[in-house]
């Protein structure tokens, strides 16, 4: 059992809610794969009347997908079903209930909606049903797992209405469950935690003067909003390290204040000011922008590079270069050579332009030298090769 060291809440709050909300259809899921129509019939036949009830398949394979839905002649059965049955086993599986909601737009909203992180690993879908079920009415509730069907350490709630969604955040976030402070905060769809990721209140300065003060900082900074804290790094001796932090209020401040000073000099130096990051963002930064190079430069080769083989042993770089400089710029020519410096028969040629390359591709494959046919082909990378092998061996 989960043990939440926070004070228990008056059980009332979630009777009150439950009124908000009636309906006689539930959605059952993680079912497991052989469970059939009469069994879910069945199961839920003996907690109320039971109308219908369909367990969702494939319509190639006829395959459980893993849920279904069962309908209740009136909604006590319903909501009785959901309080006896969630969690329950059956065929060894324990199966998650909520109230099905048809209408897309509701389920869409993620009103009531939270998200929790942090968990202890040992906290499945029931125990964090339990934990919240004080601050409202439960629509869904899950732990998600990894395909061996262990914690990952966070889950998902929602709620029938954000009030409870909102009671819950207040008391729970940053408490300890199972001696672990969780975080439960608003759960954000991907699209708002990328525009999450832009916004900062915390601004980077470096390149400061070794005369500039706090007070100096404070003073230039409050221009763009209300500043909440300003520092100056400084050594051991006191000595300005010429970079500090300047934290705004809001976001749209902190924003405003780097696109206006960044650039600009002060004392004749000239600041740097961005997003204040953590060390992890930096790294993080600093190799997307190392692999935004690396694939310019790749992408900006390609083409320009040809392949050339059979060639005869008397031809050196300069001979290579002289059988293909009429196509074009060339800026590299390159004859491979055994360790005792013999030609191994192939090189590369590299020209200034794809166009130029594949003028000479055109004209020179199978082309006669030194009464050799050459062979003649764009460059590839080692793995380019091989990933081009293992498909032609495949068809």
């Amino acid at each position: 059992m989960a043990q939440v060291q926070v004070q228990s809440q008056a059980t009332n709050a979630a009777a009150a809610d439950a009124n908000q909300f009636v309906t006689t259809s539930l959605y059952v899921c993680d079912l497991d794969q052989n469970v059939t129509d009469s069994q879910l019939y069945d199961t839920f036949n003996q907690v109320g009347q039971v109308i219908s009830v369909r367990v969702c398949r494939d319509i190639a394979t006829h395959r459980s997908l893993g849920y279904g839905y069962v309908n209740f002649g009136n909604p006590i059965d319903a909501a009785k079903a959901l309080d006896q049955l969630n969690f329950t086993p059956l065929n060894g599986k324990l199966i998650r209930i909520m109230y099905s909601r048809r209408d897309p737009t509701v389920r869409r909203s993620g009103s009531g909606n939270i998200f929790i992180k942090n968990l202890d690993k040992s906290i499945d879908h029931k125990q964090l049903h339990d934990i919240f079920s004080s601050f409202g009415t439960i629509l869904s509730c899950k732990v998600a797992t990894d395909s061996s069907g262990l914690s990952k350490g966070y889950g998902f709630v929602q709620f029938d209405g954000d009030e409870a969604s909102q009671k819950a955040i207040a008391k729970l976030n940053g408490m300890l469950v199972n001696d672990k402070p969780v975080f439960v905060g608003p759960f954000l769809r991907k699209q708002e935690r990328d525009m999450a990721v832009y916004k900062f209140t915390n601004v980077f300065v470096k390149n400061l003067s070794e005369s500039t003060s706090e007070e100096d900082l404070k003073k230039i900074f409050s221009e763009f909003g209300p500043v909440t804290s300003v520092v100056v790094m400084r050594d051991t001796d006191g000595g300005s390290k010429c970079f500090g932090f300047v934290n705004f209020e809001n976001a749209d401040a902190a924003a405003k204040s780097v696109e206006s000073l960044n650039g600009k000099k002060f004392d004749n130096k000239e600041w740097y000011v961005g997003k204040a990051q953590k060390k992890s963002e930096r790294e993080q930064e600093l190799k997307n922008k190392i692999e935004q190079s690396v694939k310019e430069v790749t992408d900006n080769s390609k083409g320009l590079n040809l392949y050339v083989k059979n060639l005869d042993e008397s031809i050196n770089d300069e001979n290579l270069k002289d059988l293909f400089d009429q196509y074009g710029t060339i800026t590299s020519s390159k004859v491979m050579l055994d360790p005792s410096g013999i030609s191994k028969g192939s090189g590369f040629v590299a020209f200034s332009t794809p166009e130029e390359a594949n003028k000479a591709l055109l004209e020179m494959n199978g082309k006669m030298s030194h009464g050799k046919p050459l062979y003649v082909a764009h460059a590839q990378k080692k793995e380019d090769r091989r990933a081009r092998l293992q498909v032609n061996l495949l068809n």
